[in-house]
């Protein structure tokens, strides 16, 4: 929706009356202005841009700073462009533009008084980024190791429509099954790849930026950090030495990765005079590249920032019904099967049409089993996960070594089996739906004095530990000759998985929270239990044997 001429002219109005100059409309329509910052005791020429539809905040750029102020400063740009908010932190208020504006203004004078005071440390990545630019290398390490790192061009499509760019990898059978999705292939050549570590943060170089040679790159990160410098120095002269035809520096930072490319340029004949070995590095052209981070721990890490993910886990999840279809997602992009570690999916069942209308799995899958096209399905998502599939029932089946049990089946006595089987090998989580999707719950035992599964049966006979007053009505479908079937839509299964997915979550960082948790969701009703931790029952044929 764009905004009206009376807005717009109000927004011209407050800027001239706070001393700002109308220069016109840039090539991209957008209102330009200048005018003074006040920031550090002094006033600073600026532009101040704005836009017409007064969607977005608007934009500002320092036109002269102090030539005593060091070369690199954070929040602000080569040309000059103050990064005084975060991308999307702030919505713009079109019902109050001239507010808005005058409040912008006041942001940029404070992030430009820190700056120019060095009283700003932190560093934003979309901000280096925007100032960075480059070609998109894809960067899939699963470790910290530094130095020499594999790496290939990808290629996409033919002729003058193919596309070109990095990858980097560690696994480059776990990185093809990846790219294979999109269309990308890496070329069977490989190319030279390093991996430095540095402990500054990245922010452009005021007087030189970009850098577009070899010479040009080193000072600047002689300013950033000498040691990382002189290592990447080190490298690439020996790659040059060494004739390699191009080569990758991937950097990595204390908040983002980033990186170049340079193709070595050697005269066919040799030059007079002579130039060193070090001159003809300095040469050298280099290309700026955005890295962008595809290894399954970044992703997992992205969403759970400070928090464990599930990364080397050996998880197994029996049931792949309508709540362990969704929990088996919910745990993979959590991380689960990454970095050493598995999910396995348990399931003798096949999948069937009645179950399309809230199950993980889709009219594709029909008449298959439905652990081994959640496993599939996952894979698709998420081609670097671990993801294994068992097709018999969990009576039948060797797990092995586990460190989390899920039962997702909602089938009380082959709960009681599992921890009868299991209690004493590994933790074990129940996730159930109460009745026709009135609330959702969910019983973590993972300690020998926590009640099991078979425990909760029993105190809930006694009146105790129960989710209403009154016990869960159930409403059945059809007369029961064609299966037990419980109405319920897939937003309740969603709900279920996710409570599951949390307490997963809380168990692997070593969060100490209540075993039984409910999320009521029928509304009108009281919960009578709230969360807790149900004692074991002694005695418990289940789990005191």
């Amino acid at each position: 929706m764009s905004s009206s001429p009376i807005e717009v002219a109000d927004v011209v109005d407050a800027l001239k009356a706070h001393g700002f100059t109308y220069l016109g409309a840039s090539e991209d329509g957008w209102l330009r202005f200048s005018g003074e910052l006040k920031a550090a005791g002094s006033a600073h020429a600026c532009t101040f841009g704005v836009d017409p539809d007064l969607q977005e905040v608007p934009r500002v750029w320092v036109n002269r700073l102090p030539s005593a102020l060091p070369s690199v400063l954070p929040h602000l740009g080569a040309s000059g462009q103050l990064c005084y908010l975060a991308a999307g932190s702030v919505v713009f208020d079109m019902f109050d533009p001239v507010g808005q504006t005058l409040a912008c203004i006041a942001q940029a004078e404070c992030v430009l008084d820190s700056v120019l005071r060095g009283q700003l440390v932190e560093d934003l990545e979309d901000e280096f980024f925007a100032f960075w630019g480059g070609l998109f290398c894809l960067v899939d390490l699963q470790g910290a190791q530094l130095g020499r790192q594999e790496a290939y061009l990808a290629n996409k499509g033919a002729a003058r429509d193919s596309m070109i760019l990095a990858v980097v990898t560690d696994n480059k059978d776990r990185t093809v099954a990846k790219l294979k999705p999109l269309g990308w292939a890496p070329t069977e050549k490989p190319v030279l790849a390093i991996r430095v570590k540095t402990t500054a943060k990245p922010r452009p170089d005021q007087r030189n930026w970009p850098p577009k040679t070899m010479q040009q790159l080193l000072q600047w990160q002689n300013k950033l950090d000498p040691r990382c410098r002189r290592n990447i120095e080190r490298r690439l002269q020996a790659a040059f030495d060494a004739k390699a035809p191009h080569a990758i520096v991937l950097i990595e930072s204390p908040l983002l990765t980033y990186g170049f490319a340079t193709i070595f340029e050697r005269p066919a004949a040799p030059r007079r005079p002579m130039k060193s070995a070090r001159q003809r590095l300095y040469e050298q052209d280099l290309i700026p590249l955005s890295v962008v981070r595809i290894d399954d721990r970044y992703m997992a890490e992205r969403n759970s920032p400070g928090g464990r993910t599930l990364a080397g886990m050996s998880i197994a999840v029996v049931g792949c019904g309508t709540i362990g279809g969704y929990l088996a997602d919910m745990l993979v992009k959590a991380g689960a099967g990454t970095s050493g570690g598995k999910l396995t999916l348990v399931d003798p069942d096949i999948f069937k049409p009645n179950n399309l209308g809230r199950h993980r799995l889709g009219f594709p899958d029909l008449f298959k089993n439905k652990a081994i096209q959640l496993r599939e399905e996952l894979r698709r998502g998420a081609p670097g996960a671990a993801v294994t599939s068992l097709p018999v029932d969990v009576r039948d089946a060797a797990l092995g070594k586990v460190d989390l049990l899920i039962d997702a089946t909602g089938e009380e006595a082959l709960g009681h089996w599992m921890t009868l089987r299991y209690a004493t090998m590994a933790p074990i989580l129940s996730v159930w739906v109460e009745g026709a999707g009135l609330a959702v719950r969910a019983l973590l035992r993972a300690s020998p004095t926590g009640a099991c599964h078979r425990c909760l049966s029993d105190h809930v006979r006694a009146g105790q530990f129960m989710v209403f007053d009154a016990p869960t009505p159930t409403v059945m479908m059809g007369h029961g000759c064609e299966g037990l079937y419980v109405p319920f839509p897939a937003t309740v299964s969603v709900q279920a998985a996710s409570l599951a997915a949390e307490m997963v979550q809380a168990l692997a960082s070593g969060a100490r929270e209540p075993a039984l948790r409910t999320r009521l969701l029928e509304t009108g009703r009281t919960l009578a239990t709230p969360d807790c931790s149900p004692p074991a029952i002694p005695g418990c044929p289940a789990c005191s044997s």
